[in-house]
């Protein structure tokens, strides 16, 4: 991505995609797994209340919807226990419907795709497999490629170098991406498919906010997704 980007002048070469929440539909199913995980060990977090923190990679959301303490001695077991819960509901996960059509649309129109998921490898290849993925990007990230998830760049920065881009533009869901972005210093844009609001994600930094990624697709060239023009 570029650092203290000029929107005006500079030229973007990527959009990176978040994948859980914006491409396709897992947040709900997050939150839930992660409800049951922390009941295995007798804490209970209002469901509300981690929906709110998805988006955020596992390593950061035990401490944030919790304490350092449940982090310490419970926190690798919760990252377990949630991976169990949440693999019976993979099957019911589904893309959003125009997802396949938009990254068509911004790879037509010059832009290297570059998959941003911290998500295990497991779970990304099959979400990838529902909007033919494999064939639409250039590359995609996996919760190995990052030693911190997002709200850290890290994950923005690994996408940008597996397709070897110099200035990208992120599309996202949650306020952790555009914390995420800011940090890196790029903009980026918004679906509320993960459930998040305008007024939420505007304050996390996303430049506009759009339904849905059909929502996008169709309003494309309102943004700095819109591509080379004569």
């Amino acid at each position: 991505m570029t650092h203290d980007h000029d929107l005006d002048t500079a030229v973007f070469d990527t959009a990176v995609f978040d994948v859980d929440g914006t491409l396709v539909d897992t947040n709900y199913q997050h939150a839930l797994a992660w409800f049951r995980a922390f009941r295995r060990y007798g804490i209970t977090v209002p469901v509300w209340r981690l929906h709110r923190a998805i988006g955020m990679g596992g390593d950061q959301l035990v401490a944030a919807v919790t304490d350092d303490d449940v982090e310490t001695s419970h926190g690798d077991d919760l990252r377990g226990a949630w991976a169990e819960e949440f693999a019976p509901m993979l099957e019911e996960v589904q893309a959003f419907a125009g997802v396949e059509a938009l990254l068509s649309e911004v790879r037509e129109r010059g832009f290297r795709i570059a998959l941003a998921s911290s998500g295990k490898q497991e779970h990304v290849e099959h979400y990838l497999s529902l909007f033919n993925g494999k064939e639409l990007a250039d590359a995609w990230t996996t919760s190995d490629d990052v030693r911190r998830t997002k709200p850290a760049p890290d994950l923005l920065e690994a996408a940008l170098r597996a397709v070897h881009g110099t200035a990208g533009v992120l599309v996202g869901d949650s306020v952790w991406d555009f914390r995420a972005a800011a940090a890196f210093g790029a903009p980026g844009y918004a679906v509320r498919s993960g459930g998040f609001s305008v007024e939420e994600l505007c304050a996390a930094g996303a430049e506009d906010v759009f339904d849905s990624p059909e929502d996008l697709l169709q309003r494309l060239d309102q943004t700095l997704l819109a591509g080379r023009r004569c």
